[in-house]
């Protein structure tokens, strides 16, 4: 009888294992499909979005001579929450998704998350300043600090850190949207990235 019991409770953990590993894998696979999906549609938003910046850019948008690295940020936002302080004053609290593309720099395809916060200050103009942390396909992660002051067209962003590939690089530069449509945005960025 005890031995019965003991190998009853072996089946049964060895069950629990594979239905276990078994969930892992479908996890994985899922995170999989998941990340190609959005890589897919924003690559393709971008694809679409290419011929609008290339207008803009003839219209002023242009970038330093002195960048090693360029590309885009496509944004799309996950929440918003603004407190109205009174006299014009307003912050705003933002959440997004990003996905890095670059055709001279290791970040392409690097994707992740954004969080900022906006302030409108009693004449209209508006400052940000915020983080994104994002991952390649291999796990490993790079974050930056953003910040564009009262009514700059443009802003800063410089390296905070980062893992595997990323360990160790540092990097500034500038960024500017090129174009919101209130739930997404894509974002023109360049810099030193070394």
């Amino acid at each position: 009888m005890l031995t019965t019991m003991k190998s009853t409770r072996n089946n049964q953990e060895e069950n629990m294992k594979v239905h276990t590993l078994a969930a892992t894998d479908t996890q994985t696979n899922i995170r999989k499909v998941l990340t190609q999906t959005v890589q897919i549609k924003f690559s393709l938003r971008l694809l679409r979005l290419i011929g609008y910046t290339a207008l803009l850019g003839t219209m002023g948008v242009s970038t330093s001579w002195a960048d090693n690295c360029t590309g885009y940020d496509a944004g799309v936002t996950q929440s918003a929450e603004t407190t109205d302080l009174g006299h014009g004053l307003k912050q705003t609290s933002v959440r997004s998704t990003s996905m890095l593309f670059s055709n001279d720099s290791m970040y392409n395809l690097v994707g992740g998350e954004c969080a900022a916060t906006v302030l409108q200050t009693e004449d209209g103009k508006t400052q940000q300043t915020g983080y994104c942390a994002r991952h390649d396909k291999d796990g490993d992660t790079h974050s930056i600090s953003f910040h564009q002051a009262p009514g700059a067209d443009k802003g800063e962003w410089k390296s905070t850190g980062g893992t595997g590939k990323f360990a160790g690089k540092g990097g500034s530069g500038w960024f500017q949207n090129v174009l919101m449509d209130g739930k997404n945005s894509v974002v023109k960025w360049g810099g030193d990235c070394h």
